[in-house]
């Protein structure tokens, strides 16, 4: 029998004081920049490599367009690639953001001019005192709002079926209520022919048995045809 391999356990590497604090300070050094538009076909790893010519870019968020937007520009002729509608970007150093969002601001992307980005504007601002763990909160925030929305709506979706289905239920039973009345209906007028029908057989069948008694004609003798020609002869 093969022996079964013991699994190794990872080992936990226990993050030193002074590592941590560094790296705190890293992070206290960092800053923030706000973009209000992205370009169409622009996304993430284009704008880190745009705007990584100006300053060491750490971390980029964009936020996606609403899935109904795209499809109302898909069934408008539109692309149906993806577009964002705002972002930030986080740059190493505080300085950098805050030269790039002075000076990038309400400038062309590239000045290239078979680039797709040519007749596109920067906007931008630096983001004084905004930290990237605000925008960590900002977006968790707005998950649970939406998935707060979506739990109502679902709710209401159930609370109208539910009211649905006990309509129906209660339309079934006005139906079933309606046949049965009208079964004891036919059932009544059936019992009614029935009998008016009997009752005038039984008229039929009287009439047929009363018996017809034949009269017979009074005898007439030789006394009364004497009687009846005396009487003609006195009145003569």
């Amino acid at each position: 029998k093969k022996k079964k391999k013991k699994k190794k356990k990872k080992k936990v590497r226990k993050l030193k004081l002074s590592t941590t604090q560094d790296f705190n300070a890293k992070l206290q050094k960092r800053g923030i920049v706000y973009l209000s538009r992205v370009p169409p076909r622009m996304g993430p790893t284009k704008v880190k490599q745009l705007l990584s010519d100006f300053g060491e870019v750490t971390r980029v968020y964009l936020v996606e367009e609403d899935k109904t937007v795209r499809k109302k520009r898909r069934r408008a002729g539109g692309s149906g690639g993806k577009r964002y509608t705002e972002g930030w970007v986080e740059f190493e150093s505080k300085k950098v953001a805050k030269r790039v969002g002075e000076d990038l601001n309400m400038t062309r992307v590239t000045n290239h001019k078979r680039s797709v980005h040519y007749d596109d504007l920067w906007n931008i601002k630096y983001l004084k005192g905004f930290k990237w763990s605000h925008l960590t909160e900002k977006v968790a925030y707005e998950r649970r709002i939406r998935e707060q929305k979506l739990r109502v709506e679902m709710m209401e979706v159930k609370r109208e079926n539910a009211a649905y289905m006990a309509q129906v239920e209660a339309g079934k039973k006005l139906d079933f209520i309606e046949e049965r009345r009208k079964k004891r209906k036919e059932k009544e007028s059936g019992v009614g022919g029935d009998a008016g029908g009997k009752g005038k057989d039984e008229d039929d069948g009287l009439a047929k048995k009363k018996r017809k008694i034949r009269q017979k004609k009074p005898f007439e003798g030789d006394s009364a045809v004497a009687a009846k020609s005396a009487i003609l002869g006195s009145l003569v």
